[in-house]
């Protein structure tokens, strides 16, 4: 069986970062957030109840990154261009992510979102030779602290 082989035009890519991204927590956006996964929980939902809660306003879901300041934002696709341009194969497959929480996010927080690769590597998988790149996404709140930890997994074969 062949193993995917990653060339250095790829090596070189992991540990590198993206500009960074600013997040504006607002109230609307976990709302409408918080409708769209079905979580019906009050403190994602109604202003007046979390205003009463030890946190005082609206708390995002879990995974609600917020909504991104800048419109020139990171691009998940041009992304995936970039690796496929250094020598990723052409297949694609998104092979999910993973959260790690640090502390909670609310209305009117507002996150700082640094995206980098965290890993490639080739294996053999019943897709035939296979690149396998983990993309981690810090996110920092605005006293200096860490949020959350976003890590997508894509396979290329």
């Amino acid at each position: 069986m062949a193993v995917f082989v990653v060339p250095e035009s790829l090596k070189i890519m992991v540990g590198q970062t993206e500009e960074p991204i600013v997040f504006k927590v607002e109230e609307g956006a976990i709302q409408r957030y918080a409708r769209a996964v079905g979580d019906a929980n009050p403190l994602y939902n109604d202003v007046e109840y979390a205003a009463q809660s030890k946190w005082g306003r609206l708390l995002a879901p879990p995974a609600f990154p917020g909504w991104p300041v800048k419109s020139d934002g990171f691009d998940m696709i041009k992304f995936v261009e970039k690796l496929i341009k250094a020598g990723a194969p052409m297949g694609l497959l998104d092979g999910g992510v993973d959260y790690e929480f640090f502390s909670t996010v609310a209305a009117g927080d507002t996150l700082v979102a640094v995206t980098k690769i965290e890993s490639i590597e080739g294996r053999e998988t019943k897709l035939g030779p296979t690149m396998i790149t983990t993309v981690e996404t810090t996110f920092t709140n605005e006293r200096g602290g860490k949020a959350f930890v976003m890590r997508n997994m894509f396979l290329n074969f």
